[in-house]
């Protein structure tokens, strides 16, 4: 299959103090979100100035990428559209058909299978080629990444990192603690075509980095940055309730790795950085946050060893990954269909 293009697919984020609350109205319509808690969450922005860094992340992650696909011969223009701030993933398929791109892959910076993590970006991408029209170009969509050693090792080496900064005295008391974004527990059992594809990769990846990492440590997978209303079931524990409880058996230090994440915004500084870690020093616990990928040559590698799977006859022969759970380049529709819309 031929292509002419890559997009960049990402959640967006605001970058005025006047830009936060339209675009959490954009994240949370028809979810139900108390007035409250869209107070709350927005405050946790003002903390920055108003700014998520995710944008200024994608755009070091594109200047990367374009400079690798240049070093290495991969002649394909590469854009940026975003779920629910500007650039705006219509706007950007508007001029990416106003250039003449008829077929196009999408790099989407999450990792993982499930519905906000995958099928969302896919009814994002139709709906942004439904508004262009009819000469919208394909967009299709590139396998997740889960296991991805573009993606595990980073997050290996960052939290071998982490560990150096800790007293190796307390070694024997020492936890891993990886985190990634919490769902609905719904939500959670219909990831993938037969339940819990959402649950099993990030245990499988925690499992590849934590055995790279430090085999000799015990390490857990917890959740963080939940947003739903109160009655409705999401994973558990949150981040915060576990660090207690930690503490309570006699762990003293802790290295918390958001495996759930590619790059540093605004659920890690906030989340992990402000208010796990506020959490572990009242409870005497020493804490590290473990870096993310980011811009790692590895990880900007991926991106290219991807649209390499999909571009390149051989493509099936080059594929690497570190795990075992099945993996497929094309989601199948019965994929990650939500009960009723999150």
């Amino acid at each position: 299959m031929s292509y002419d293009a890559v997009v960049l697919v990402s959640f967006g984020g605001p970058e005025r103090p006047e830009d936060v609350m339209p675009f959490l109205q954009n994240v949370t319509r028809g979810r139900g979100v108390p007035p409250e808690r869209l107070a709350e969450v927005a405050e946790h922005y003002q903390h920055f100035g108003g700014v998520s860094p995710i944008n200024q992340q994608c755009r070091e992650l594109l200047a990367a990428v374009r400079a690798d696909f240049a070093a290495h011969g991969v002649d394909l223009p590469i854009y940026w559209g975003n779920r629910n701030w500007d650039p705006m993933l219509a706007d950007t398929v508007t001029q990416m058909r106003d250039d003449g791109i008829t077929r196009a892959l999408a790099f989407v910076t999450s990792a993982y299978g499930g519905y906000s993590s995958c099928r969302q970006y896919q009814e994002d991408i139709a709906a942004a080629r439904a508004a262009v029209g009819p000469d919208a170009p394909v967009i299709e969509k590139l396998r997740q990444f889960w296991d991805h050693p573009g993606f595990v090792e980073p997050h290996v080496d960052a939290v071998r990192a982490a560990l150096g900064q800790l007293d190796p005295a307390q070694r024997d008391t020492t936890r891993l603690v990886f985190t990634a974004h919490s769902i609905p527990s719904s939500m959670a059992a219909n990831a993938g075509p037969h339940g819990g594809r959402y649950e099993a990769q990030l245990h499988e990846t925690a499992r590849l980095v934590a055995a790279a990492a430090a085999p000799d440590l015990r390490y857990d997978l917890v959740w963080q940055s939940r947003s739903g209303p109160p009655q409705v079931p999401w994973l558990e524990p949150d981040i915060n309730d576990h660090l207690a409880a930690l503490a309570q058996g006699g762990t003293t230090a802790v290295v918390v790795s958001p495996i759930g994440f590619v790059s540093d915004h605004l659920e890690v500084v906030w989340d992990l950085d402000t208010e796990a870690r506020e959490t572990a020093k009242q409870l005497g616990l020493d804490f590290v946050r473990a870096g993310t990928p980011g811009t790692d040559p590895r990880f900007v590698t991926m991106v290219r060893e991807l649209v390499t799977e999909r571009t390149d006859p051989d493509g099936a022969q080059l594929r690497r990954r570190l795990g075992e759970l099945p993996m497929w380049d094309t989601c199948p529709t019965v994929c990650c269909v939500p009960t009723r819309r999150p």
